[in-house]
């Protein structure tokens, strides 16, 4: 992974990324299309190493992957003044994984992403499948965070 060349003086700790990135409910995810970047708002998991991100297979974010795979994320919050504001940023390519569209066949890999998924959102609720999502994992290449409040010490 390409490590953070400019800002480390406001860069994330490992420790303060992960739990950023475990407690943030949405990241912004961008595509290439046909047509130039698509953006849109998604749920997701990190793990600690990868970024796993449940999408609807028939959107036009899985038509981009489908075609380059390649993706940029954005998990932000703050900005109501600068100083608060805090994101990370990871960057590499999609992989498909489970069956798509994804209806619970035993996948050893899917198992960690699942049961964090259904803590976020569910309440702890097992995972259920609609038949219309499926999982991207993204093991970033690359890994930028920004924390402007540390600019304050």
């Amino acid at each position: 992974m390409t490590s953070q060349r400019r800002g480390t003086a406001i860069a994330m700790s490992d420790d303060e990324r992960d739990e950023f990135l475990q407690n943030q409910p949405v990241c912004r995810v961008a595509t290439l299309g046909s047509g130039g970047p698509h953006l849109s708002a998604l749920w997701y998991v990190w793990d600690g190493k990868a970024l796993w991100l449940n999408s609807l297979v028939r959107s036009q974010r899985w038509t981009d992957i489908d075609r380059d795979a390649r993706l940029a994320v954005i998990v932000d919050d703050g900005g109501a003044d600068f100083m608060s504001l805090r994101g990370v940023e990871l960057r590499g390519r999609a992989a498909v994984v489970g069956e798509a569209p994804r209806r619970g066949d035993d996948v050893d890999e899917l198992a960690e992403p699942e049961r964090l998924f259904a803590e976020k959102y569910a309440g702890g609720r097992a995972f259920t499948y609609d038949g219309r999502h499926a999982w991207l994992k993204l093991v970033p290449t690359k890994l930028v965070s920004w924390d402007f409040g540390k600019m304050r010490k």
